[in-house]
């Protein structure tokens, strides 16, 4: 059984004292069913399920009920366990299939009798206006793949090894040697098999990389088939033809989406439609360019100015040949895997509550990311995967500007924590620490 931290919100909506459904979006198989599923064999006396893919009856249920009474009595009529006052989960999965089911909710959590989670494709969700109707009668949880600390809890790493990590984070202190190479070579796994649950738990039981990559080729043409699902015609070529291209944008040296690549005639206008629903799935990241690093970022944003990341770096690796994959497990090749490292970090960056930008002027050159913390504080990042992390002349020259008021600047990279003036050297595995939850 993965643990995930998205099981803490789980509990915290079904403990609330203010009754809504629970809406548990993200991508196709990040785990939501089987998060919902574990809530609803852990906390409650019944569970039921009904999936408008698998079930096809199930979406009768709502076809022009008389009332929410009627609803109740259809569903009791599917159902394979008991409904219980105040014991049951009734769990709708792959909502996007059955918009109608938005517009019961509202009578159904009035009702009071039952909870109620409903969970399905983010793509789907977007595109069908589910999410914004009905506005408060549900509680949205979104769900990403494993971050990197999910992931050590999976492969078994003791929670003292991860304090301990997080003591020294916050103490600016060194890590223990062993322990530090350890982490590392931990975190290389990561890059490798990435977050997405089925990996994960292949990987794990299997050790066997080539297994662990043909589950991340089918979940890549899972992806695929959805954004042909549920994007119009006008929008799915070019979103995939966009999704394609990501891994080679990303091995470029300015990592920067670059249109002309997709087509010589491309003009933003055209894929923006395709950007933003790849980005809304969660099936792809983009990070934005600012045109300074400085609150609000969301002021200063280049819309047509991007990095565009997978939403695992699992994904991204086992786009590349398989040597890469063995190339990035064998620490003592002295390799510069900058785009997998720039992905992993854009990943936990999201998971844990960022907004994604990185600057970049002809003046003072490129930061890989700036974003912005709870209190308004901007936090430049440059992610350095070669050993000559020692070397940031963009991230040097902006500290130096007094009108930025930047505090701090951070350099991940596989070096130990370090401190320099005002300048923080930390752990690739430690970007996990930086939190806006």
């Amino acid at each position: 059984m993965l643990r995930r931290k998205a099981y803490e919100k789980l509990l915290s909506w079904k403990k609330s004292p203010s009754r809504r459904g629970l809406l548990v979006t993200g991508a196709r198989q990040v785990g939501k069913t089987y998060l919902i599923r574990q809530l609803g064999a852990m906390e409650y006396e019944s569970f039921i399920e009904l999936n408008f893919i698998l079930n096809k009856d199930a979406a009768a249920v709502f076809k022009n009920p008389s009332s929410t009474e009627d609803i109740l009595l259809r569903l009791s009529l599917l159902a394979d366990a008991p409904l219980i006052p105040k014991k049951t989960l009734v769990f709708f999965d792959e909502v996007q299939e059955c918009p109608e089911v938005m517009t019961a909710i509202k009578g159904l959590v009035d009702e009071g009798r039952y909870d109620y989670a409903l969970s399905g494709s983010l793509l789907g969700v977007e595109l069908k206006g589910i999410r914004s109707n009905p506005v408060g009668y549900l509680a949205e949880v979104v769900m990403y793949p494993l971050d990197f600390e999910e992931f050590c809890w999976a492969v078994g790493v003791t929670q003292p090894v991860l304090d301990k990590v997080a003591e020294c984070f916050n103490n600016h202190a060194p890590v223990d040697e062993f322990i530090h190479e350890r982490m590392m070579g931990l975190f290389r796994r990561y890059l490798v098999v990435g977050g997405m649950p089925d990996a994960v738990t292949t990987f794990i039981e299997s050790n066997d990389l080539a297994l662990v990559r043909d589950v991340q080729s089918q979940i890549r043409g899972w992806y695929r088939e959805d954004i042909s699902k549920y994007c119009d015609k006008r929008v799915k070529l070019k979103a995939k033809e966009a999704y394609d291209l990501v891994p080679s944008e990303l091995s470029n040296p300015n990592k920067r989406f670059i249109l002309k690549r997709l087509n010589e005639r491309a003009r933003f206008k055209d894929y923006e439609d395709a950007f933003i629903w790849l980005t809304y799935a969660n099936v792809a990241l983009a990070a934005y360019c600012v045109d300074e690093p400085c609150t609000p970022l969301l002021l200063s944003k280049e819309r047509n100015l991007f990095k565009l990341f997978y939403s695992d770096v699992g994904l991204l690796t086992s786009s590349y040949l398989r040597t890469s994959s063995l190339e990035i497990l064998d620490e003592g090749l002295d390799l510069n895997y900058g785009s997998t490292f720039e992905n992993a970090v854009a990943q936990e960056l999201v998971a844990h509550g960022f907004s994604l930008y990185y600057y970049n002027s002809k003046k003072f050159g490129e930061v890989d990311f700036v974003v912005a913390d709870k209190n308004d504080t901007v936090l430049p990042i440059e992610v350095k995967s070669g050993k000559d992390y020692y070397r940031h002349k963009a991230l040097s020259n902006i500290l130096g500007v007094k009108n930025y008021h930047l505090k701090t600047g951070y350099i991940f990279s596989s070096g130990n924590v370090e401190v320099q003036d005002d300048v923080l050297y930390l752990p690739i595995y430690m970007i996990g620490q930086l939190s806006n939850d």
